[in-house]
């Protein structure tokens, strides 16, 4: 039997790339320099990728400017002074602000898959931001000549948009980042806003063929940023009967980092649906200390226990950077945990096929 393993997404960028999207953003620095140091951050980052022995990678988000921003960057209608995102360690993150219609993304993920495929032969995975994410850019106030539904039905075309982009560059696999599901139910218990927040994607995901979607999964976790989290207080048996109810194929979850790991592995079992697939994090991105391989495989055993081992995938509790100015984490770290991950799941994968010789000889 194959445990499939897979990383989240974005690895820290070099210094020297974020020094010049520094220097870009205050005019210090031309597009066309910044753009060379842009392409010797990918090839870096794939080369090194290419090394850990991950079956899938990622372009490590090296050119976004965060992953939950990408498509709107460059956008002229925006105001900065939107939703503010506090974080436990006191520091914030704020989106912007929608400012007038239509709305248009001004990048598609699809470019950082063409971008990626042709400087390696792996199969390349990529990340999306939700639509429900998105959606926090509309003002509560409104906007004049544009009403939300108006916004809506924009936002829907435009997220679809964004995955086929991928899949027609020939992306491996499509994930949506769907770490505010956790800070909604920390927003409103009551579950109104979470669940409005399924049912917006779930919106988007059913424009997708079953097959499709198959193709198609969803990350969700605490929030990283700066070794801190936005949620991580809210009990994942608050979220995850919700979780399941979204009309994919995979779902990425933190878990190494989780404190009751028996109680997220019951919660899975009864919540996941037959026709999905779990990856659990297996390696604590807050953490500086690098896993061994041992541990790891110990970790995936203690789940296989509770969730079909058919069920069950690996991957990292969230991406190791997932703004680019984030650097708690060095990218030498970074590589080495998912190199860990890579060899916890063979060793995990060699424990359970002996047994599986063992039971039927």
């Amino acid at each position: 039997m194959k445990i499939q393993t897979e990383p989240i997404g974005s690895i820290p960028r070099p210094q020297y790339l974020i020094e010049g999207m520094t220097a870009f953003a205050k005019n210090e620095l031309p597009l066309d320099e910044l753009s060379k140091l842009f392409e010797i951050a990918l090839t870096e980052t794939i080369r090194q990728f290419e090394k850990t022995g991950s079956p899938v990678i990622t372009d490590g988000e090296q050119t976004k400017p965060s992953f939950a921003t990408y498509p709107v960057h460059g956008l002229q209608t925006l105001a900065p002074d939107g939703v503010i995102i506090p974080f436990a360690d006191g520091h914030t993150r704020q989106l912007p602000k929608l400012t007038a219609g239509p709305f248009r993304y001004q990048t598609y993920a699809g470019s950082y898959v063409q971008k990626a495929r042709s400087l390696t032969q792996l199969p390349v995975k990529q990340a999306v931001i939700s639509a429900s994410a998105l959606s926090l850019l509309y003002p509560q106030e409104g906007i004049s000549g544009y009403s939300r539904e108006q916004f809506i039905n924009d936002l829907l075309n435009e997220a679809e948009k964004d995955i086929r982009s991928c899949f027609d560059n020939g992306a491996w696999c499509v994930q949506i980042d769907f770490t505010e599901a956790r800070l909604a139910v920390k927003l409103d218990p009551s579950k109104g806003l979470l669940q409005s927040f399924i049912d917006l994607n779930n919106q988007v995901l059913n424009r997708f063929t079953a097959e499709e979607r198959k193709r198609i999964g969803v990350h969700s976790c605490p929030g990283g940023d700066h070794d801190s989290t936005h949620s991580a207080d809210i009990n994942y048996a608050e979220l995850l009967p919700y979780l399941f109810q979204l009309n994919a194929g995979s779902f990425y979850l933190e878990y190494a980092a989780e404190k009751d790991k028996q109680a997220v592995l019951q919660k899975i079992k009864e919540t996941i649906q037959p026709s999905q697939r779990v990856f659990i994090g297996v390696t604590n991105v807050l953490d500086p200390r690098v896993e061994t391989a041992e541990e790891i495989r110990d970790l995936i055993l203690e789940a296989a226990e509770v969730i079909p081992v058919e069920q069950l995938g690996t991957t990292d509790d969230c991406g190791f950077s997932p703004f680019a100015d984030d650097t708690s984490t060095s990218r030498e770290t970074a590589f080495a945990k998912i190199s860990a991950r890579v060899a916890g799941t063979a060793l995990a994968e060699e424990v359970l096929n002996n047994s599986y010789i063992t039971s039927n000889t």
